[in-house]
């Protein structure tokens, strides 16, 4: 079982910004592609961004400008920096990595992180 965990969701003021991070442990995470999802309610669920080999990166339309994917190798996460913040960003942000680990094929998922942006 591979466990990715996530951490800095919050709430802020539309302009605002958060950080939210994905990692896992025993594992050199630099070495897998990586997503960040989210899911509003009532509506499925969305790639944001994607950070692969050679740390090429992918955006989707509304959050290019505004939110940054990237690779801490030191502390072995991925990050998604994300500013200027809309009510539309308010959803559960997910981690995705999945690949072979330990010889298995995982489609590994964190459990979610709530981000709010309202005044």
């Amino acid at each position: 079982q591979v466990q990715l965990v996530e951490s800095g969701g919050g709430s802020v003021q539309p302009g605002g910004s958060l950080r939210l991070s994905c990692g896992t442990s025993g594992i050199a995470f630099r070495l897998y592609d990586v997503g960040w999802y989210r899911q509003a309610p009532e509506k499925q669920r969305e790639l944001v961004a994607r950070i692969i080999s050679g740390d090429n990166t992918y955006y989707m339309d509304s959050v290019k400008g505004r939110f940054t994917i990237s690779r801490d190798n030191t502390k072995n996460t991925v990050v998604l920096q994300m500013n200027s913040l809309k009510p539309e960003d308010t959803a559960v942000y997910y981690c995705n990595a999945p690949g072979h680990y330990s010889g298995h094929y995982v489609d590994a998922w964190g459990q979610g992180t709530q981000v709010t942006v309202s005044s």
